[in-house]
């Protein structure tokens, strides 16, 4: 369990993949952590291609919600302390921004807050194929700290459907930010646990 109810910033832009944040956040709620969404209205608009949630369904498992425009609230400031923030999925136009830290909105600035307080920042990013001026963001952004992680499939796994899928790779998104999973299961620990292994 997370101890002290440590904070989480999620954001989700409006890349192809808002699944993946949408387990990100029920696990955390599962582990005990406080969550702060930010959602793009882009990621609206996705929601409604690519599930059959509704928006307020996403911002029910989070316990604080801010509006897009909100440059005012809390995690647009380092002083209010975070464990760090995931970005699930993350569009090329969010990580070129957080990339050259001229932000224009508050997932962006809170991603910015992130690298200049030295806490974790996962991004998943989520394009392909990928051309060079998007390859030297990812190198800025991993010079300045960032966890580049785009959300690929563990097929040795051996997953048996999507859900799989998105579980691995969410419960690996947490793990990146210093926050243990405990039922994640983990490469070479299978034959004592009985779980698939995990990377």
């Amino acid at each position: 369990m997370v101890e002290k109810r440590e904070r989480i910033i999620v954001g989700i832009t409006g890349a192809s993949g808002i699944q993946y944040a949408v387990r990100i956040l029920e696990i955390l709620r599962d582990l005990g952590a406080e969550t702060h969404l930010v959602m793009s209205k882009a990621a609206e608009v996705t929601c409604a291609y690519e599930t059959d949630l509704s928006t307020s369904d996403i911002v029910s498992l989070a316990d604080v919600k801010y509006g897009i425009q909100d440059i005012a609230s809390a995690i647009a400031s380092g002083s209010f302390k975070t464990r760090g923030m995931i970005v699930a999925p993350c569009s090329i136009r969010s990580m070129s921004e957080i990339a050259t830290g001229v932000t224009s909105n508050l997932l962006t600035r809170a991603a910015d807050v992130c690298l200049k307080e030295r806490r974790k920042l996962v991004l998943m990013v989520r394009e392909s194929p990928l051309h060079a001026g998007h390859l030297r963001n990812m190198a800025a952004l991993s010079d300045l700290g960032a966890v580049i992680a785009p959300p690929l499939p563990a097929f040795y796994l051996k997953p048996q459907s999507v859900d799989d899928i998105i579980t691995q790779t969410a419960e690996r998104a947490i793990e990146l930010l210093g926050i243990d999973v405990p039922d994640a299961a983990r490469w070479g620990e299978t034959a004592a646990t009985g779980k698939r292994p995990r990377d």
